[in-house]
């Protein structure tokens, strides 16, 4: 279902309380075989993955405690819903309480999506820039677009009470971050883009501010 843009001007940086924990989820292999992943369902974690998830694991539940009262929201795909169990279970924390949502997904590579880096650059040309982001592909998904379905969850979910944590991605979470913490819109992509963060980096945003909880040792180009 096609979901409508957030309203313009909506300010999301302080339009919820609470704590929003954003995760990166762990390495995948996808990442390790330097290929595309974008919108691929079912790339499951290597061992760094789960090491990762776990070391996010032991940095929320230094934070917050045993069974902290957190809402669980993450991704469908399947890297998103390992990197949840892990945190879950040092949590103390339901994993079947979690609840997905498509709008948390990463961006969509249309016919990149699964080719290696070095295939489609081979093609194209550069396609990762100095920030870290990736070029859109000609058939894939935008940036604002990007924004524009983030910005439809915020909305649907500001009503949310206490924290939660939101497990997702490389792309789409710098994405969600900007828009969260009220960036600019980037000069090239037009949408709101913060700085990027290494697999199994964990952040806090509380009132349109944020701060590292964990920074992780993944090192996929985005």
């Amino acid at each position: 279902m096609t979901q409508a843009p957030p309203r313009p001007g909506r300010d999301f940086s302080s339009a919820r309380q609470g704590r929003d924990y954003i995760a990166r989820h762990g390495e995948t292999v996808f990442n390790a075989a330097a290929r595309l992943q974008g919108d691929h369902p079912h790339t499951p974690l290597t061992r760094a993955g789960f090491a990762q998830a776990e070391e996010m694991g032991r940095a929320l539940r230094a934070e917050l405690g045993e069974r902290p009262a957190l809402t669980l929201w993450a991704s469908p795909t399947g890297r998103a819903l390992q990197t949840l169990a892990v945190i879950a279970e040092h949590l103390g924390l339901d994993w079947h309480a979690a609840h997905t949502d498509a709008r948390l997904g990463e961006i969509g590579m249309g016919s990149w999506g699964g080719r290696y880096y070095a295939e489609v650059i081979g093609t194209v040309g550069p396609i990762i820039t100095a920030e870290g982001l990736l070029q859109p592909a000609p058939d894939g998904e935008d940036y604002p677009a990007i924004a524009a379905r983030v910005g439809g969850w915020l909305a649907d979910t500001a009503a949310d009470a206490g924290d939660r944590l939101v497990i997702m991605h490389g792309i789409s979470s710098r994405v969600l971050r900007g828009v969260m913490t009220g960036a600019p819109p980037h000069p090239v992509f037009g949408a709101p883009i913060v700085d990027g963060l290494p697999q199994g980096s964990l952040t806090c945003i509380a009132g349109g501010v944020e701060r590292i909880v964990h920074r992780g040792t993944g090192r996929a180009p985005a």
